[in-house]
């Protein structure tokens, strides 16, 4: 298929049915000379070709000059992939040809997925319908895994979100329904292991997210709200200490991410902001499942 593809760039009309792949190399390579033409090929997602193929496809690509000696070099192989573990499937001598040149590209940076994201945007999105503080807010949650597609793919699901909405702005909102809706992170299993006062500061980190429809709140004003919590609930707050020990535990769980405050913030301080999860869901699945626990706090303590 990939080398019937080349051909057609320069044969249209050419037949796609009845010749091997060692015809189809030998047919390619006369074109190429015939020409005098240079061929650059690029293989994305080699893994799936050498799922299927094994060796045998790609040993055939790298070894395509060893017949035509004193012939001129025209085709190339640019090969990319994401498993480099995938290559130990070929044999000795083709892996010794593809790994003449190898390059470990690292995983891109949130300012790397930044560019890529303003790109699309340019693309596809009218003018201001993504403000600055989204786009951030997509890379935060896609750095971790330097996912560039992820990164696409809420950009994407966001926009579908907030097209629905007839708005004229993405919001942090949309980004978080659209990153449940890739990755779901609301587990009850998992929630329901979380102390009381733990549900208690996620719901008002939650409630202030919805509220304010921003990315991040800081701890400041999340503490304030979670007073209001137990205020709610008839419950005396815990102290700030001990907020800030939930809070790294609701981090290192994935729901919450936390990063220091930047430019345009007096004095340094946390912010605070869901991950995977809308804050409106959120907020809707902890009020209901902390009305069936208070009536059992107060059951025990009145």
């Amino acid at each position: 298929m990939i080398l019937k593809r080349v051909i057609t760039e320069f044969t249209p009309e050419f037949p796609q049915r009845g010749f091997s792949s060692e015809e189809l190399i030998q047919i390619l390579m006369d074109i190429l000379d015939d020409k005098a033409a240079h061929v650059i090929l690029a293989l994305d997602e080699l893994e799936t070709l050498i799922r299927t193929e094994g060796s045998a496809a790609l040993y055939n690509l790298t070894r395509i000059q060893e017949n035509r000696l004193g012939a001129a070099m025209r085709l190339s192989l640019i090969c990319i992939l994401r498993e480099p573990e995938y290559l130990k499937d070929l044999d000795a001598s083709t892996l010794s040809t593809l790994q003449q040149n190898f390059i470990q590209l690292e995983r891109y940076s949130s300012s790397q997925l930044e560019a890529i994201l303003k790109d699309r945007i340019e693309l596809a999105f009218k003018e201001a319908a993504v403000p600055q503080d989204t786009v951030k807010f997509i890379c935060d949650l896609a750095a971790a895994s330097g996912d560039a597609r992820y990164a696409i793919e809420l950009l994407w699901r966001a926009g579908k979100y907030a097209d629905a909405e007839n708005v004229r702005e993405m919001t942090a909102e949309h980004i978080r329904r659209a990153a449940g809706a890739v990755y779901p992170t609301l587990r009850g299993e998992y929630v329901q292991t979380l102390s009381l006062h733990e549900k208690f500061l996620l719901l008002a980190i939650s409630r202030l997210l919805e509220r304010t429809n921003a990315a991040y709140v800081s701890m400041g004003e999340a503490e304030k709200v979670y007073k209001i919590v137990c205020e709610e609930y008839r419950q005396l707050p815990r102290a700030h200490t001990q907020l800030w020990k939930y809070m790294g535990g609701l981090d290192a769980s994935g729901i919450i991410s936390t990063k220091k405050s930047g430019k345009g913030l007096r004095g340094k301080t946390t912010l605070i902001g869901l991950t995977l999860t809308p804050a409106s869901a959120m907020t809707r699945w902890l009020e209901s499942t902390l009305e069936v626990l208070y009536k059992r706090v107060s059951t025990r303590t009145d």
